[in-house]
C-alpha cells in the first residue's frame, strides 16, 4: 500500500465550498436580526458574531488537542484524500485496525474535521468582512462627506485575512509536521492574536464607544499585564504541546519540592520533535519539568499582576465592572489551573484554562482600546486623514 500524500489537493473545493456554505448562517443571522437596519450595523453585528465563532473555534482547536484528535485525519486539507471520514471510511478503518488506540480512528478524524470545517467557515466570514470593509470605504470616500463617521480602516481588515490565511498554514503544518511543538503553539498563538484583531475590528466599527480614562501608571500597568500575559500563553501552549502537564502532580510544590530537578537547555529548545531533543534522543522527564514548573513560576505573577490591576480599576466607578470580570478570569484561571495538576488534566478543566486565557487576552484588549492615550485616542478619526488628501 503506497503511503498517504501529506497533502492531497482534491478535496480542496468541497471543502471551499463547505466553508461558504458554513457562513450563510451567521450571514443570514445578522441580515434577519438587523432587518430594519443600515447595512453598516448589519456589518458590525457580524464582525461581533464572527469574534464569537473565532472563540468557538479555539476552544474547539484546544478539544481537538486534548482528545488526541490532532491527526484523527493525517493529510491536509481533507482526510484521506477525501471532503470528509466518510469517503476515508477504509482507509480509516485500515489504521484503526493496526492501532486501535492510535491517532487515527472514526471519532479522531470526526473531531479533526469538524474544526477543520469550521475554521474554513470562520475563513470565509473574515473573507466576507474584508469585502464589506473596502466597500464602506470606497462608498464613504465617494460620498466626501467628512463629518460623517468614518467607517473600519480597511487595512485592519485585509490584515485580518492575510493572518487567517496564515492560520491556515500553520494548521496544515501540524498535521503535516507530526504536531511538532513549535508549530503547535505557534498556532495556538496565532488563534488568540485573530481574536485580538477581531475585537479590534468590533471595537473600531462601534462609532461613539465610552472612552475610560486611565491614569499613566495604571495604562503602563495594564501594557504589562498584557505582555505578559502573551508570554504566559506561549509558556502554556509549550506545555501542552510538549505534553508536560502532568510532570508536576502535586501543589504548590512540585515533585515535593520547591525547586525540582529541571533541564531548561533540552526543555526549552524550540526546534525539535516532539518527545525529542533537537539531538535525536528521546527528551527526558527533568526536561518535561522545566517546561511545566516555568509556566506555573510565571503563572503567579501575571496572576499577580492581573489581581492587582483589577483591586486599583475596581475603586474607580467607570472601570469597576471591567475590574470585576478581570478578577473573576483571575479566579477561573487559578482554579483551572490547579485542577489540571491534582485531577490529572481532566478535559473541562483544561478546556476552561484555554477559554480563560483567551477571554483575558480580549478583556485586555477592549481596556487598551477604550482607555485614551494620552498622546492620542486609541480609535483614530479617519476622516482627518480624508479631509487632508481631498
Amino acid at each position: 500500500m503506497n503511503p498517504q500524500a501529506l497533502y492531497d489537493w482534491t478535496p480542496l473545493a468541497g471543502l471551499l465550498a463547505l466553508g461558504a456554505v458554513i457562513a450563510l448562517g451567521p450571514l443570514a443571522w445578522a441580515w434577519r436580526r438587523h432587518a430594519h437596519d443600515g447595512a453598516a450595523r448589519k456589518w458590525h453585528a457580524l464582525r461581533v458574531l464572527t469574534l464569537f465563532l473565532t472563540f468557538d473555534l479555539v476552544l474547539f482547536g484546544a478539544f481537538t488537542r486534548l482528545t488526541d484528535s490532532g491527526l484523527g485525519c493525517p493529510d491536509w486539507p481533507g482526510c484521506y484524500g477525501s471532503t470528509s471520514p466518510v469517503g476515508a471510511g477504509q482507509h480509516i478503518a485500515a489504521a484503526q485496525s493496526v492501532l486501535p488506540s492510535g491517532p487515527v480512528t472514526q471519532a479522531k478524524a470526526w473531531i479533526e474535521m469538524l474544526h477543520r470545517y469550521l475554521a474554513t467557515g470562520v475563513g470565509a466570514l473574515i473573507l466576507c468582512l474584508t469585502v464589506a470593509s473596502w466597500q464602506q470605504w470606497f462608498e464613504w470616500r465617494r460620498a466626501r462627506s467628512p463629518q460623517d463617521a468614518a467607517p473600519p480602516w480597511p487595512w485592519l481588515a485585509t490584515l485580518t485575512l492575510v493572518w487567517v490565511c496564515a492560520q491556515g498554514a500553520f494548521g496544515a503544518l501540524t498535521v503535516t509536521m507530526k504536531l511538532f511543538p513549535a508549530i503547535v503553539t505557534l498556532h495556538l498563538l496565532g488563534a488568540l492574536g485573530l481574536l485580538v484583531l477581531l475585537c479590534i475590528q468590533a471595537l473600531c466599527a462601534y462609532q461613539k464607544p465610552l472612552l475610560r480614562p486611565l491614569p499613566a501608571g495604571l495604562r503602563r500597568g495594564l501594557h504589562w499585564a498584557f505582555a505578559l500575559l502573551v508570554v504566559q500563553i506561549a509558556l502554556g501552549g509549550w506545555v501542552s504541546a510538549n505534553y508536560a502537564v502532568l510532570a508536576c502532580s502535586d501543589f504548590p510544590t512540585c515533585q515535593g519540592s520547591w525547586w525540582p530537578d529541571m533541564d531548561l537547555r533540552h526543555g526549552f529548545e524550540l526546534w525539535r520533535e516532539l518527545g525529542l531533543t533537537a539531538q535525536g534522543d528521546p527528551i527526558g522527564f527533568t526536561a518535561l519539568t522545566a517546561i511545566h514548573y516555568v509556566h506555573r513560576l510565571v503563572a503567579w505573577l501575571v496572576l499577580g499582576l492581573l489581581a492587582l490591576l483589577a483591586w486599583r480599576l475596581n475603586r474607580m466607578w467607570l472601570w469597576r465592572a471591567p475590574s470585576r470580570v478581570l478578577a473573576a478570569l483571575v479566579g477561573l484561571q487559578l482554579a483551572t489551573g490547579l485542577s489540571n495538576v491534582v485531577l490529572g488534566w481532566p478535559v473541562l478543566a483544561a478546556l476552561l484554562h484555554t477559554g480563560g486565557a483567551a477571554a483575558l487576552l480580549l478583556l485586555l484588549t477592549w481596556m487598551w482600546l477604550l482607555s485614551p492615550d494620552p498622546a492620542a485616542l486609541i480609535l483614530p478619526d479617519y476622516s482627518v486623514l480624508t479631509r487632508a488628501r481631498t
